[in-house]
């Protein structure tokens, strides 16, 4: 019967990103109550918790031994963000391009979706690997951290915080930390028995129904931010987004249930999710003052319902 693993990962959207946006919140005013800067936790806690939701859901995918669901996650939640989040914004409205972004985002997303295809390239993804992305990962937020530290404004990151008292905002944390585990949980169960009823790969779930769940709140802040004219958010929070998803997700499985990767994540997820984002890189660079227009939020947009309809395809024939 179908009915209760699809209420599960319907409510265990709600509850993830529900928590997610409160466990940030918490996060951020428990660490300014305790004298981390205003500019040091915009850059660590909140950014990190763009990804919160994928970061828990790999966690748990892995500790039940479904870690392809995890790698379909990071994979699936960058190539959401590229082709879906991106190319529907851009068709709404064209997105101005902040030559910061270019200088200082792109070349970081660009080595870690590298270091990423390194990683996969032999079909596993053992505890070195794990390691090397989170290497990069501490590299990339020393290298934010430093290169906005000249501009970061303590008003603009003050705003990020929530105004709470110590004790308030760590029952919060404690609190959304439990709801946060407990959803990643029902979602993660949800989402393999479905793959077990349909005899869909969890590889698939996760790249396709978790992926997109995941990338909802992007899509939603995108479009929004894109529209109020706040046109500098959307671009950064699909770069952020999606250099967390490969140095913060990706590791996961290889931390907590190293093997073989599914060969269809590196000979078809992997590649598809290259081509996007070296697109997106080659317009930012091509229009570093300009903007992403329609046009290649067409293409974009063309190439994410290609390849949805590539998996539908692959789980159909069993490929």
């Amino acid at each position: 019967m179908m009915l209760l693993p699809l209420s599960a990962v319907a409510l265990g959207f709600v509850g993830l990103l529900w928590s997610a946006d409160r466990f940030v919140g918490a996060a951020a005013a428990t660490a300014y109550r305790a004298g981390m800067s205003t500019l040091l936790i915009g850059m660590t806690i909140v950014a990190l918790g763009t990804s919160a939701p994928e970061i828990i859901v790999a966690i748990m995918a892995s500790l039940d031994g479904t870690p392809d669901l995890a790698t379909g996650n990071a994979l699936g939640s960058n190539i959401a963000n590229i082709g879906l989040v991106l190319g529907i914004t851009a068709l709404i409205v064209p997105i101005p391009v902040r030559f910061s972004i270019v200088r200082r985002e792109l070349p970081l997303l660009l080595g870690a979706t590298g270091l990423a295809g390194y990683a996969l390239a032999d079909g596993d993804l053992g505890l070195y690997d794990a390691l090397l992305l989170a290497a990069l990962l501490v590299f990339s937020l020393w290298w934010l951290f430093r290169a906005d530290g000249g501009t970061g404004s303590e008003e603009t990151q003050d705003g990020e915080i929530p105004d709470m008292a110590l004790p308030k905002a760590l029952i919060w944390l404690a609190g959304t930390l439990v709801l946060l585990v407990a959803s990643s949980r029902l979602l993660v169960w949800g989402a393999s028995e479905i793959a077990s009823a349909f005899g869909v790969s969890e590889l698939v779930i996760g790249l396709t129904v978790v992926a997109i769940g995941t990338s909802l709140p992007e899509l939603a802040a995108c479009v929004a931010s894109a529209l109020k004219r706040h046109h500098d958010i959307a671009i950064g929070n699909v770069i952020g987004s999606n250099l967390f998803n490969m140095l913060a997700v990706l590791p996961m499985p290889g931390l907590l249930a190293p093997g073989p990767v599914d060969a269809h994540a590196i000979s078809r997820d992997y590649p598809t999710m290259l081509l996007l984002t070296l697109l997106l890189g080659s317009w930012l660079l091509w229009q570093r003052r300009g903007s992403l227009g329609r046009i290649p939020g067409a293409l974009l947009t063309l190439i994410y319902v290609g390849y949805l309809g590539l998996l539908i395809q692959s789980s159909m024939t069993g490929a």
